[in-house]
């Protein structure tokens, strides 16, 4: 009898101490829920004001339309401009560099 009473026992003290780590586990994850849904509603309100900016922005006419598309293409054409300019520069430097070294020669008394 005095055996199964300390069995009897050590079962009831085994589900005690799973009853307090059940409610250890769920008030922890009462917390994280809680974190969780304050996590949510930052994201959302970021999510509404990057919305409404868009909106704005559509709005003003910036976001598309044939305005954007003819400064684009003006921005190309610029881009294509320049490189043709760097280019013709570069050349022009080579002809200077060219001369600078047939005049040296020439101020030396090279014949």
């Amino acid at each position: 009898m005095l055996q199964s009473t300390t069995q009897y026992l050590d079962v009831q003290t085994q589900e005690l101490q799973l009853a307090a780590n059940v409610r250890r586990a769920l008030a922890e994850l009462e917390q994280l829920f809680r974190h969780l849904g304050a996590e949510v509603a930052q994201w959302r309100r970021r999510s509404l004001k990057a919305e409404a900016e868009l909106a704005q922005v559509k709005a003003k006419g910036v976001y598309e339309g044939p305005e954007l598309t003819s400064v684009r293409d003006r921005v190309a054409d610029l881009e294509n401009e320049n490189r043709q300019l760097r280019d013709r520069i570069d050349a022009a430097r080579d002809r200077v560099r060219t001369l600078n070294a047939r005049l040296a020669f020439l101020e030396r008394g090279g014949s």
